[in-house]
């Protein structure tokens, strides 16, 4: 019996070996020096990776080169990222990169100078954009690895300098393929997170190659975007890295970090006990200053000027008031003087007086006759005398 032949075309089996390769190999990263490196006319990137052994053909598009840290060459060492695809015409695989990363320390220097050149001429490490690290901060955020040394260092001087503050770690990658992403996603969450007052994202110290994740302008772009004060702490005092630049403060070491963001409480209790010292002396200074401002106020010529002329014063109405009296006494005196005096002379001059001495009034009809012209014979006259009165008739 004959078996029956399955005759595929050469698009046919080029298809179900790009589905199998695609679907095997869809992110990786490879390393391999570069070769054959061409730039086309249209901005794509064509070269060859190499290594001892093998070769791989390389492609990058025009809209992912422009995000290029370093200028490929042949002979460099890079780490490539990308997805393996199959080109059908040729029927040969290649790597379709989106990412590369030079490898070796005159290729990471060559690509650290190149960036941060770039991200300075965009403004990035403008001091403007620097935003000021909070005096004395409730809660700090934590960008670190969670098994890493840095964290321990951190963690150790806040427990020390200032035990109350607050810390919230998002533990991360810090080195190789991939780390840059998760500091970059970190800073974003915590910005997202919005509870944090500043930031610490950094690492302990490292090779070049070991500090690279933080030359990344995926990392830079994080920390320059984020609303959250942003200090940098990557290797030693001597390591500088493109965070450095960006960071809104460069701590030397995550220890330095951990001092620059929090205050030493004790020191802070010894700067307010020596602060309430120093105003309870001024206030007790102030007020013993002034009561003796109020003393000598109180026993000033000026001050008691006008208890004087009051008390002056005093004398002066008591002094008129004896005086009124004695003149008014004097006036009331004389004025009885004078009284009795009159009463004297009126008593003398009353009719009653002269009555007595032998005199008498004598009226006709009610009125007084002061003329013997006045009475004829036969009138009827009244005769007064001091003790009574007797009607006569006249004779002639």
């Amino acid at each position: 019996m004959a078996v029956e032949k399955t005759v595929l075309t050469i698009s046919d089996i080029t298809r179900q070996i790009k589905q199998s390769l695609e679907t095997s190999f869809p992110r990786i990263w490879i390393q391999g020096e570069i070769s054959n490196f061409k730039q086309h006319t249209s901005g794509h990137l064509y070269f060859t990776l190499k290594d001892e052994g093998a070769q791989l053909s390389a492609v990058m598009w025009r809209s992912r080169v422009a995000n290029l840290t370093l200028v490929p060459e042949d002979g460099m060492k890079v780490i490539a990222r990308g997805s393996i695809t199959v080109y059908p015409p040729r029927g040969n695989y290649q790597i379709d990169c989106d990412q590369i990363q030079p490898v070796g320390i005159g290729e990471l220097q060559l690509a650290f100078e190149r960036l941060k050149k770039k991200l300075a001429a965009e403004g990035l490490f403008d001091p403007e954009h620097k935003k000021p690290i909070p005096e004395y901060p409730g809660r700090i955020g934590i960008v670190t690895s969670q098994t890493g040394a840095a964290l321990q260092d951190i963690r150790s001087v806040l427990l020390r300098r200032f035990p109350s503050v607050e810390v919230i770690l998002v533990p991360v990658r810090v080195q190789g393929i991939g780390a840059a992403e998760e500091i970059a996603a970190a800073v974003n969450d915590l910005n997202r997170y919005g509870k944090v007052d500043v930031m610490i994202v950094g690492r302990g110290g490292g090779s070049l190659e070991d500090l690279w994740a933080f030359n990344e302008e995926v990392v830079a772009r994080a920390i320059y975007d984020s609303r959250i004060p942003v200090i940098s702490a990557v290797g030693h005092e001597i390591d500088f890295s493109i965070a450095d630049f960006v960071a809104d403060l460069r701590a030397p070491t995550p220890s330095a970090a951990a001092e620059l963001a929090v205050k030493d409480r004790s020191e802070l209790i010894e700067v307010l006990r020596n602060m309430w010292y120093t105003i309870h002396r001024n206030i007790e200074d102030r007020v013993s200053s002034l009561r003796d401002s109020v003393a000598g106020f109180v026993t000033s010529y000026a001050f008691n000027r006008p208890k004087d002329l009051l008390r002056e014063s005093s004398q002066r109405v008591d002094d008129l008031e004896r005086g009124l009296l004695v003149a008014s006494s004097h006036l009331l005196q004389l004025a009885e003087r004078n009284q009795r005096a009159l009463g004297q002379r009126l008593e003398a001059l009353s009719p009653k007086s002269v009555l007595m001495r032998g005199y008498t009034i004598v009226r006709k009809k009610g009125e007084i006759v002061v003329s013997s012209d006045d009475l004829d014979k036969g009138d009827v006259a009244t005769l007064q005398f001091h003790d009574g009165t007797v009607t006569t008739r006249v004779e002639q």
